[in-house]
Protein backbone atom coordinates (compact mmCIF):
# COMPACT_ATOMS: atom_id res chain seq x y z
CA UNK A 1 0.00 0.00 0.00
CA UNK A 2 2.74 2.05 0.59
CA UNK A 3 4.41 1.70 -2.83
CA UNK A 4 1.26 2.28 -4.11
CA UNK A 5 0.97 5.84 -2.71
CA UNK A 6 4.75 6.77 -3.71
CA UNK A 7 3.86 5.54 -6.81
CA UNK A 8 0.86 7.90 -7.20
CA UNK A 9 3.26 11.13 -5.71
CA UNK A 10 5.65 10.45 -8.73
CA UNK A 11 3.12 11.40 -11.25
CA UNK A 12 2.30 14.53 -9.32
CA UNK A 13 3.28 17.71 -9.42
CA UNK A 14 3.93 20.72 -7.41
CA UNK A 15 1.62 23.76 -7.39
CA UNK A 16 1.71 26.70 -5.47
CA UNK A 17 -1.82 28.57 -5.16
CA UNK A 18 -2.77 31.57 -3.34
CA UNK A 19 -6.36 31.59 -1.87
CA UNK A 20 -8.06 33.47 0.54
CA UNK A 21 -8.51 32.82 4.37
CA UNK A 22 -11.86 31.71 4.02
CA UNK A 23 -11.12 29.10 1.72
CA UNK A 24 -8.24 27.76 3.48
CA UNK A 25 -11.02 27.74 6.78
CA UNK A 26 -13.61 26.16 4.43
CA UNK A 27 -10.60 23.36 3.71
CA UNK A 28 -9.93 22.52 6.87
CA UNK A 29 -13.53 22.63 8.02
CA UNK A 30 -13.80 19.37 5.11
CA UNK A 31 -11.14 17.68 6.77
CA UNK A 32 -12.15 18.19 10.09
CA UNK A 33 -15.33 16.49 9.07
CA UNK A 34 -13.61 13.61 7.37
CA UNK A 35 -15.10 14.31 4.25
CA UNK A 36 -11.51 14.53 2.40
CA UNK A 37 -8.43 12.84 4.11
CA UNK A 38 -6.31 16.53 3.83
CA UNK A 39 -6.38 19.63 2.12
CA UNK A 40 -4.48 18.43 -0.99
CA UNK A 41 -6.98 15.70 -1.62
CA UNK A 42 -10.44 18.40 -1.59
CA UNK A 43 -8.41 20.56 -3.75
CA UNK A 44 -7.56 17.94 -6.50
CA UNK A 45 -11.13 16.75 -5.97
CA UNK A 46 -11.98 20.43 -6.63
CA UNK A 47 -9.41 20.70 -9.67
CA UNK A 48 -10.70 17.48 -10.92
CA UNK A 49 -14.71 18.58 -10.69
CA UNK A 50 -14.27 21.71 -12.39
CA UNK A 51 -11.80 20.12 -15.34
CA UNK A 52 -14.76 17.95 -15.65
CA UNK A 53 -17.53 20.93 -15.75
CA UNK A 54 -15.60 23.45 -17.29
CA UNK A 55 -13.20 21.85 -20.39
CA UNK A 56 -14.26 18.04 -20.62
CA UNK A 57 -18.18 18.14 -20.78
CA UNK A 58 -17.81 20.85 -22.85
CA UNK A 59 -15.75 20.08 -25.22
CA UNK A 60 -16.51 16.18 -25.10
CA UNK A 61 -13.69 15.39 -24.71
CA UNK A 62 -12.70 11.99 -22.46
CA UNK A 63 -10.24 12.80 -19.91
CA UNK A 64 -7.21 10.61 -20.02
CA UNK A 65 -7.47 10.40 -16.22
CA UNK A 66 -10.25 10.82 -13.67
CA UNK A 67 -8.66 9.48 -10.77
CA UNK A 68 -5.80 11.46 -10.02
Amino acid sequence: MEREKSKKKLNMKLVTVHLPPAYIEGLRELVKRGRYPNQSEAIRAAVRDLLREELWRREKVEPIFLEA
